[in-house]
C-alpha cells in the first residue's frame, strides 16, 4: 500500500479543480435564493434556519483535543464532553450556508472563527469512526473556502489535510486487520475523500478511489449482503457501511468521476446491490432480528449498557435505514416512494438541500 509522507504537500489540481462537490456549488446557492424568494413552504423551513444561524453567532467554539466516541459506552465521560464538542459542527455548517445565502460578513467571521478554534485544538488519532463526525466541518470549509483570509485558511487546511494523512497512515489501515475492510474503512475513505475534494488534493482523491474499489470488491457481496452484516447480524451495520461509501460516491460523481452506485467488483458486488438487499426489510416484506448472532464483543457491552436498540433479538424498524435511502436516491430516484412510505411526504430544510444536488445531478447526466 502507497505510504504518503506527513510532509506531504497541498496540490490543487491542474487540469481539473472543483469548485465545491463536498457541499452545495454557486449554481446550487443561486438556485436555492432563488427558491427562497418564490416558494413559501421553503421560506418557512429556511426561517427556523435562520433563527439558529443567527443565535450561533452569540456562541463560543468549544473543540476537543481529541474526538473519542469509538468503542465507548454510554455514559463514558469521554463520549460525553465529545457529545457536547460535536455540537460545533452542526453550527459550522449553519454559519457558512447562511453567510453563502445572506452574504453578510458577520456569519463568515463567525464560522471561520469556529474553524480555527477546532483546528488549533484537535488533534486526528486516525480513528475514521471518530473522524467522521468531521463531516460538517469539511461542507463548512468547503462553502466558504474562496473567502477565508489566507492565515486562517491554512491553519484550516493543515488541520484538515492531517486528519486525512493520519487517517492513511493509520495502524488501524494495516492489512489482516478487521478495520482494514469493516465499515472503518468505509468512513475512512469518506473522510480522506471529503477532505481531498475540499482541498482540491489530487493525491487524497487518487488513494480514495483507488481504495474505494477494493473496498467494493472484499466489504460488499454479490448478494447485496456485506460484511459488517454477517459480523454483526445487524442491519444496523449493513446502513453504517453504506451511509459513509454513498457519501463519498455522490461526491465522486459532482466530480465527474466514476459512478460507484453501479460500479461492480471483480467479485459482482457493488453498492447498488447492497442497497437494494435492503429494500425489502425497509417496507415490512421481511423481517429481522438485530444482533442475535454478532461475533463483536462491543454489541454484547452495549446490550448489557442497556443501550437502546443493542440487545439481541431487537427487531429492525425501517426508519434506521432513513440515511441511506436519502442518499441512494440521489443514483435512483425511484426510491423516493420507498423513502415516502417510512418518512413521510413532509418537506424538511435538509430535504431542500438534498434535492438541490439530485436536480444538479438530473441536470449533469442529461
Amino acid at each position: 500500500m502507497r505510504k504518503f509522507a506527513a510532509t506531504i504537500v497541498l496540490l490543487s489540481l491542474a487540469l481539473t479543480a472543483f469548485s465545491q462537490v463536498v457541499s452545495l456549488n454557486n449554481n446550487e446557492i443561486k438556485k436555492l435564493k432563488t427558491q427562497l424568494k418564490n416558494n413559501s413552504e421553503s421560506q418557512k423551513l429556511y426561517a427556523g434556519f435562520a433563527k439558529n444561524a443567527l443565535n450561533y453567532l452569540e456562541e463560543q467554539p468549544n473543540p476537543v483535543d481529541t474526538i473519542r466516541t469509538e468503542g465507548l459506552l454510554k455514559g463514558n465521560p469521554k463520549k460525553e464532553r465529545t457529545r457536547l464538542a460535536l455540537a460545533d459542527m452542526n453550527k459550522m455548517f449553519a454559519l457558512a450556508l447562511q453567510y453563502r445565502l445572506s452574504d453578510d460578513q458577520k456569519y463568515l467571521h463567525k464560522c471561520v472563527e469556529f474553524l480555527e478554534a477546532w483546528a488549533k485544538t484537535n488533534r486526528p488519532n486516525g480513528d475514521p469512526i471518530d473522524d467522521t463526525n468531521l463531516n460538517e466541518a469539511v461542507e463548512a470549509y468547503d462553502l466558504i473556502k474562496t473567502d477565508i483570509k489566507p492565515q486562517a485558511k491554512n491553519t484550516i487546511e493543515k488541520w484538515l489535510a492531517e486528519t486525512a494523512l493520519t487517517e492513511i497512515n493509520s495502524k488501524r489501515m494495516k492489512a489482516g486487520r478487521a478495520t482494514a475492510i469493516n465499515n472503518w474503512n468505509a468512513h475512512r475513505l469518506k473522510v480522506v475523500g471529503e477532505i481531498g475534494y475540499a482541498l482540491n488534493n489530487s493525491d487524497f482523491i487518487i488513494w480514495t478511489i483507488d481504495n474505494l474499489k477494493s473496498h467494493i470488491n472484499i466489504n460488499l457481496y454479490a448478494d447485496g449482503t456485506s460484511l459488517d452484516f454477517k459480523e454483526r447480524d445487524a442491519m444496523h451495520y449493513h446502513i453504517y457501511d453504506l451511509e459513509p461509501m454513498l457519501r463519498l460516491a455522490i461526491m465522486i460523481d459532482r466530480a465527474r468521476g466514476i459512478n460507484f452506485y453501479s460500479y461492480e467488483s471483480p467479485k459482482g458486488s457493488s453498492i447498488q446491490k447492497s442497497v437494494n438487499w435492503l429494500i425489502p426489510y425497509i417496507k415490512g416484506e421481511k423481517q429481522h432480528e438485530e444482533y442475535v448472532n454478532t461475533t463483536v464483543k462491543f454489541d454484547r457491552d452495549r446490550a448489557k449498557n442497556n443501550e437502546a436498540g443493542f440487545a439481541p433479538g431487537t427487531m429492525f424498524k425501517p426508519e434506521l435505514a432513513l440515511p441511506v435511502l436519502k442518499l441512494a436516491i440521489y443514483f435512483d430516484p425511484t426510491l423516493i416512494g420507498v423513502l415516502q412510505s417510512v418518512n413521510g411526504k413532509e418537506k424538511s430544510w435538509m430535504g431542500i438541500l438534498d434535492q438541490l444536488q439530485r436536480d444538479s445531478n438530473k441536470f449533469q447526466n442529461n
